[in-house]
């Protein structure tokens, strides 16, 4: 049975189209790995036992019936910031941790309509405002690669549980990077759709035009799986028929001309492009000539929060003591920003749309690749890497994901898969990035590449033998040692807005 769970979700399918296991065997074995890496990984924020062994049931039934649906009987998880009827959902805080919504978001209920078994919701910084994956809530969730590393966040819950085999399949959501941040640290597929393809609501209505939800999984045939089984098809742009003897054409770019990248890192993005020229795959160096969008996405991101949370969690007598101190300060900075700043984004929001377009329109191609991040995974007691490629990483804009954010912004469908390892022997991660729309055929691109790169999905090494050796503390994980360098509201002044 433990060969099973660590198996690609299409091969659990078929295992279980074939009877050779039941849905029912499948979840107990996942419970059980679940609970073995709960004291040392710690990516789970609720489990839903009973509901999914009922679940389980149900699918077998269907399964032995016939006509199941295309994700019967496979264990999934969700977010714990998606809305799942009758369950809670703390969005990793404890300010709401007695909100229980009445209703399930559109993207659970495609899930379950598809037969998915949900057994779980994974781990989240607060209000999912970061990039690693501490909260005062459920504390630190570790890198199975590397007990001492960030699986990276916000979706870090996710990508770390199927690093560690405890489930195929998770529903992740990416507003700045949260899906395919974790994706590379963790050596799994993250797919960031076009926005809007995927439907969010009903939900918090936090970053409405920034996220994304979207698959994370063991390859990108199993990502294509679950985003079949979410997506509204109609949004979508048709893959283009394959010519014979046709060279695919991408546009590959190691840094976007702005963002600092490991040497390590540009040397394995070397080596993919190496491989894929190999492959008679004709590779366009090129650029959209752009600066990096960080102060455009942080005004957006954190002037949004801001609105949302004035009057909610801010005006709770006890909010110093139930919000921790980083989500409160990306809370306050966001109060910085005036409706000029904001206009002046949105502005740069359209620039960088043209951008990609005209670098997409004179290449002649519909695809890009570039390195996920800079980085490997670092400490998890840090909100972010000191320094990439000897660049110093510093408040207020800690730009240490600028080749994420365009993807964003723009409404860009984005697939991160793993292209290898670093100089410490993380996992890497490759970001596969198309025109809005054309998701298919990011996806068609990402398998092709995954084939090409050789890549196999694998168990991070001995996670399970480490014992619990590493405990997460709770009580300190919102209040994370450098975090007190942030000054304190009112200290920090927002620079000047720089429109390109």
């Amino acid at each position: 049975m433990t060969s099973w769970i660590d198996q690609s979700a299409l091969e659990q399918r078929g295992a279980l189209l074939r009877r050779e296991v039941s849905s029912t065997e499948l979840l107990e074995a996942t419970l059980e790995r679940a609970t073995r890496i709960a004291g040392t990984v710690n990516p789970i924020a609720l489990r839903l036992d009973q509901r999914a062994m009922e679940a389980a049931d149900k699918a077998d039934k269907v399964l032995r019936k016939g006509r199941p649906g295309p994700l019967c009987g496979l264990p999934v998880s969700i977010k714990d910031s998606q809305w799942l009827k009758g369950v809670r959902c703390a969005n990793g805080s404890q300010s709401l941790i007695n909100f229980v919504p009445d209703v399930t978001c559109r993207a659970v209920d495609r899930l379950e309509q598809a037969g998915a078994v949900i057994f779980a919701k994974t781990t989240c910084p607060e209000f999912c405002l970061s990039g690693t994956n501490n909260s005062p809530l459920y504390g630190a969730t570790r890198n199975p690669w590397d007990l001492s590393k960030t699986p990276g966040g916000s979706s870090g819950g996710a990508a770390a549980s199927i690093s560690a085999g405890v489930g195929s399949l998770s529903l992740g959501g990416d507003g700045g990077g949260s899906i395919r941040i974790p994706a590379a640290f963790c050596g799994v597929v993250g797919f960031k759709p076009t926005h809007g393809v995927v439907p969010r609501g009903p939900g918090f209505g936090t970053w409405d035009a920034l996220i994304a939800y979207g698959p994370m999984s063991r390859s990108v045939a199993d990502a294509r799986l679950m985003f079949d089984a979410v997506a509204t098809h109609d949004k979508l742009m048709p893959a283009p028929k394959k010519e014979k003897n046709a060279s695919l054409r991408i546009v590959v770019s190691e840094d976007l001309g702005f963002a600092p990248v490991d040497a390590s890192i540009r040397e394995c993005f070397r080596q993919v492009a190496l491989q894929l020229a190999d492959a008679d795959i004709t590779c366009i160096e090129t650029n959209p000539g752009l600066t990096s969008s960080v102060v455009t996405w942080a005004s957006l991101a954190t002037h949004d929060m801001w609105l949302h949370k004035r009057d909610q969690e801010f005006n709770h007598p006890d909010f110093r003591h139930i919000v921790g101190r980083y989500a409160r300060e990306f809370i306050h900075f966001g109060s910085r920003f005036t409706d000029q700043d904001i206009a002046d984004s949105h502005l740069h929001q359209r620039e960088i749309f043209n951008a990609y377009s005209a670098m997409f329109d004179r290449s002649h191609s519909n695809i890009l690749i570039t390195p996920a991040l800079g980085c490997e995974a670092f400490d998890s007691s840090l909100t972010h890497p000191v320094a990439i490629e000897q660049k110093e990483i510093t408040y207020p804009w800690l730009d240490w994901a600028g080749l994420l954010y365009d993807a964003n912004l723009t409404g860009m469908p984005s697939c991160s898969i793993p292209m290898g390892f670093g100089e410490s022997g993380l996992p890497v991660g490759l970001q596969i990035m198309g025109r809005p729309g054309h998701d298919l055929e990011v996806l068609d691109a990402a398998e092709a590449i995954e084939k090409i790169i050789g890549w196999q999905y694998q168990i991070a090494p001995d996670f399970v033998e480490r014992g619990d050796s590493v405990q997460t503390d709770t009580a300190q994980a919102g209040d994370l040692a450098d975090l007190q360098s942030i000054p304190a509201p009112g200290e920090l002044s927002v620079p000047p807005y720089p429109v390109k």
